[in-house]
């Protein structure tokens, strides 16, 4: 089996910094792509910011140029860089991996168990 492990949440000021990690560990035969999304009570779960094999990047059009992903050299891991952080991006953030694992013959989609952020003054 696959686990996505994050860290880095916690409360901010508005205007201030965070750095989400996520690790994942398993059964990995390849990691085609990962990501991290978002979720507040009542709304449905979005899209942050994704980061495919090859280093392509996407992101939300509310978080372009404050927000920046990477991934780590061992590329398991995923990093989210939050920068001028808003009071309206207070939610739990989830990092996302789709996954080849040993032995299989299709991708699974995996999801770690959530860190919550919260912007606050």
């Amino acid at each position: 089996q696959v686990q996505l492990v994050e860290s880095g949440g916690g409360l901010v000021q508005p205007g201030g910094s965070l750095r989400l990690s996520c690790a994942a560990s398993g059964s990995i035969f390849r990691i085609s792509g990962m990501g991290w999304y978002r979720q507040v009570p009542g709304k449905q779960r979005e899209l942050v910011a994704g980061i495919n094999s090859g280093g392509v990047t996407n992101y939300a059009d509310s978080v372009k140029g404050r927000f920046t992903i990477s991934r780590g050299n061992a590329r398991n891991t995923v990093y989210l860089q939050m920068n001028s952080l808003k009071f309206e991006d207070t939610a739990v953030y989830y990092c996302n991996a789709n996954i080849w694992n040993i032995g299989s013959v299709r991708s699974t989609d995996y999801w770690g168990q959530g860190t919550q952020v919260t912007v606050s003054s």
